[in-house]
């Protein structure tokens, strides 16, 4: 593959596709939309430093097609029928970081069709302990994590698509950058943009997964629309900013191995979900502490009449609001 150099404050995102086998990447300085005769490219305004066209080296065969997932569908309570689904999922993953980073792997590796990165971040030397898919010359050069990210996920699956946006998740774009989409993972280290996810998905029914971890432990959690509690019925607002600040890893330190793990529990239940087996998603709020040793399953409560949660019950979205 031909090397590439984005422009970081100038771009938004692209789209890698798929066509005939091989897998092209569009960039053009001008930020208009071009396309060959050899394949059809959806773009989303980006501008970049050089225009070429990158393809990858590998060429998928009828036969490599077929095999690819064979161990997955063996698996009886995925199988065929639940691997087409993940053909055909959409994803959405906020936060290109130590969660975000093995979200995107694992499910491009499982196939997930169509994965929407979200993160206005740059790699930095901080970030190769605990986050898939980096490297040190991402490191080095400052690379925009999605842009990083897609890169990276075009070598090990060019049959799904990628489209990575250099933005940050607001109140402005969400509606924009959720639409269409099946699910929506968590891979921020922000309650606020958590709750803003929480609004969205529940006035929208979208289903979402809840995960987060620091030091050695994390906690992941599944809100499917309808008559689940959502993220406001165990937690009504966000922590105070001093809180939330001491309590982050730049403060407190965190694992690798606590991150992965976090990420593969909450990949597993995305799966469940986009391979239509929502009855096997865990209705419980999962703790897990990888340092004492220790899993715990706690139940979780919607709203009630009493206790009304401002969100799902009084239907108030005010984190959706200007």
């Amino acid at each position: 593959n031909r090397s590439f150099m984005a422009t970081p404050q100038k771009t938004r995102g692209f789209h890698a596709t798929q066509d005939r086998g091989k897998l092209y990447w569009l960039q053009t300085p001008s930020g208009q939309a071009c396309a060959t005769d050899r394949e059809k490219f959806k773009y989303r305004g980006c501008c970049f430093a050089s225009s070429l066209i990158i393809e990858s080296a590998a060429v998928m065969t009828e036969d490599s097609r077929s095999s690819r997932y064979r161990r997955q569908e063996c698996f009886a309570p995925l199988g065929a029928t639940g691997q087409a689904r993940l053909a055909a999922g959409r994803v959405l993953i906020v936060g290109l970081g130590g969660l975000g980073s093995w979200l995107a792997e694992l499910l491009g590796r499982a196939g997930v069709g169509f994965l929407r990165l979200v993160d206005d971040d740059c790699v930095d030397w901080t970030n190769l302990p605990r986050q898939g898919m980096y490297d040190e010359s991402d490191a080095a050069t400052r690379q925009p994590k999605v842009l990083a990210a897609a890169k990276y996920l075009a070598k090990i699956n060019s049959t799904i698509t990628v489209e990575p946006i250099t933005e940050k998740l607001t109140h402005r774009n969400i509606a924009d950058l959720a639409g269409g989409m099946d699910l929506i993972l968590d891979g921020t280290d922000c309650w606020a943009s958590r709750f803003l996810i929480n609004d969205f998905a529940v006035k929208t029914s979208l289903p979402w997964i809840f995960a987060g971890v620091v030091r050695a432990e994390g906690q992941v959690m599944v809100i499917p629309p309808g008559g689940s509690p959502c993220l406001r019925c165990i937690c009504e607002t966000p922590p105070p900013e001093q809180l939330e600040a001491a309590n982050k890893a730049a403060s407190v330190g965190v694992l690798g191995t606590a991150v992965a793990a976090i990420a593969a529990l909450e990949a597993t239940e995305a799966i469940k979900l986009l391979a239509g087996r929502p009855d096997a998603a865990s209705p419980h709020l999962t703790r897990l502490d990888l340092w004492e040793n220790r899993i715990r399953q706690l139940a979780t409560v919607k709203g009630t009449d009493e206790n009304q949660c401002p969100c799902c019950k009084q239907h108030r979205f005010e984190f959706l609001e200007p």
